[in-house]
């Protein structure tokens, strides 16, 4: 027997299972997670507080590149994996529920 929550989740994820795999659902959904982790390491890099890091970014123009370069990998990589690890979860819980809803 499905609880109150289990039917309403059941519903929400038929209707909307196709939509939240598309890529713009994935861009909505991680981009600002993924900017805000890739801010606060260029925060961090660029505020000063280690010396170290300061002098080799300054020495060689090429490691700013670099820096960019993981900043966009990072976003990327928590955009599109996050997200579709979000919905692998509940793609299984939603066919659980249809597994114990046939049992019923």
């Amino acid at each position: 027997m499905l609880t109150k929550e289990e039917r309403i989740f059941l519903e929400y994820w038929e209707a909307n299972r196709e939509r939240k795999k598309s890529v713009w659902h994935y861009l909505s959904a991680g981009l600002p997670m993924g900017l805000t982790i890739a801010a606060t390491i260029l925060i961090n890099i660029f505020s000063d507080w280690f010396k170290r890091a300061s002098r080799v970014i300054n020495t060689d123009p090429d490691t700013m590149i670099v820096i960019l370069v993981a900043a966009v990998i990072i976003v990327t990589f928590i955009v599109f994996f996050s997200v579709r690890y979000k919905w692998d979860i509940n793609e299984q819980y939603y066919r659980e529920l249809l597994a114990k809803k046939d049992l019923t």
